[in-house]
């Protein structure tokens, strides 16, 4: 059975992007993105809302975004391999390949794709992701605090959830950045 994984980078007081919507501050160096490369290689599908796939779609539409180092042109391969599901009431038609689009998060249908995946699935975007660990679907949540406090945005995790964790593995970077890879209990 494949794993649902909930992935960000978050500010040290728990958040995605600040107030402006701004999280230049959350870039990884090259230690760091070697990692998360790594770390993504064995995801199959990645799950996105509407505009954290807006966010992630330069990795296929832009080339020369990730020209820019062999590190980036590998997430980029990585990236374009795995099945997208975007989950948008609005968007018409994906910009991507391997990408289809759902109008509703459907609890029962993830249960299904985690039963039949050969390969780990990724959930991406704390919206979306809410509503997984609402539904108890999320598996492992694989969190990277940069060393910054940004007062207030859009929070990594959910509000109003009580979920167990156990810590499976940590890491600190150069950088300062610390990864911190939880399994749900």
């Amino acid at each position: 059975m494949a794993q649902l994984i909930y992935s960000a980078i978050a500010s040290l007081d728990g958040y995605i992007e600040d107030r402006d919507g701004n999280f230049d501050w959350a870039m990884p160096d090259e230690e760091v993105h070697s990692f998360i490369n790594n770390l993504e290689r064995p995801v199959g599908t990645y799950l996105y809302g509407r505009r954290m796939y807006e966010i992630m779609m330069v990795w296929e539409t832009d080339p020369g975004f990730a020209a820019d180092s062999p590190l980036t042109q590998d997430f980029a391969q990585v990236w374009q391999s795995a099945d997208k599901i975007v989950y948008s009431k609005t968007l018409a038609v994906a910009s991507t390949r391997k990408t289809q689009i759902e109008r509703n998060f459907n609890p029962e249908a993830i249960k299904q794709l985690k039963n039949t995946a050969q390969q780990d699935i990724s959930i991406g975007g704390p919206g979306l992701a809410s509503h997984a660990f609402r539904s108890g679907l999320i598996d492992e949540c694989h969190l990277f605090l940069t060393p910054v406090i940004v007062g207030g945005g859009k929070p990594a995790l959910p509000d109003n959830v009580r979920l167990g964790l156990q810590l499976m593995e940590e890491r600190r970077f150069g950088n300062g950045m610390v990864y911190l890879h939880y399994r749900t209990r």
